[in-house]
C-alpha cells in the first residue's frame, strides 16, 4: 500500500462527487432498511447531495484532496484550515478499499501536512458505527456532543439532529 494525497482538480470534480456520493451510500445501507433509505437522502437517491458536496470543495477556504493507492483514486477528503484550527468536512474511502488502512494512512498524510493545525473537529452521524470507530479508534478523535432532537440549544446547527462531533487536539 502506498497512500498518497494530490489536490482536486478541477476536471476530477464530477467523479470526485459520484464516489462520495456511493460511498456515503454504502454506509447508510448497512445500516438502513430499503424503506427507511428514502427518508435519509439529501436528493433523490443519493445520501449526500451533489450540491451539498460541490458547496463543501468550494467554501471559502477549503482544500479538498483526492487520496490515491499506487495509481488508483480509492477516496477523498476536504477539510477547511483557519487559525490553528481544521475542520474535516468531508472524509470518504470507496467500500472496496475498506479496512486496508488507507483512511488511517490519509489522515496521517493530512496532519503532517497541516502540521500548523493543533484542533481538528468533524462530525458523523450516529448510525455510522464504522466512522465513529474510525474518527475515535483509528485517529485518536473524542466525541465531545451529540446532536439530538432533545438538545434544546439555540446554537445547534441546523440538521444536525442525530450527530456526532468530535475533536481532536494535537499535543506538541
Amino acid at each position: 500500500m502506498s497512500v498518497r494525497l494530490e489536490l482536486l482538480k478541477t476536471e476530477d470534480e464530477e467523479s470526485f462527487i459520484k464516489d462520495n456520493q456511493h460511498a456515503f451510500k454504502y454506509g447508510a445501507e448497512q445500516y438502513f432498511s430499503q424503506s427507511e433509505m428514502e427518508e435519509q437522502y439529501e436528493e433523490e437517491g443519493e445520501i449526500i447531495s451533489r450540491e451539498t458536496i460541490h458547496s463543501s470543495i468550494h467554501k471559502e477556504g477549503a482544500i479538498a484532496y483526492r487520496i490515491f493507492d499506487e495509481d488508483k483514486k480509492v477516496g477523498g477528503i476536504i477539510i477547511n484550515v483557519k487559525d490553528g484550527k481544521g475542520e474535516l468536512d468531508i472524509f470518504f474511502v470507496d467500500p472496496s478499499h475498506h479496512s486496508k488502512g488507507i483512511g488511517q494512512a490519509a489522515w496521517k498524510e493530512i496532519e503532517r501536512i497541516h502540521s500548523d493545525v493543533k484542533v481538528w473537529e468533524t462530525v458523523t452521524p450516529y448510525f455510522e458505527q464504522r466512522n465513529i470507530h474510525f474518527y475515535v479508534n483509528k485517529l485518536g478523535f473524542h466525541i465531545v456532543e451529540f446532536y439530538t432532537k432533545f438538545l434544546k440549544d439555540k446554537d445547534m446547527p441546523e440538521g444536525m439532529d442525530g450527530m456526532f462531533r468530535f475533536q481532536k487536539i494535537i499535543k506538541d
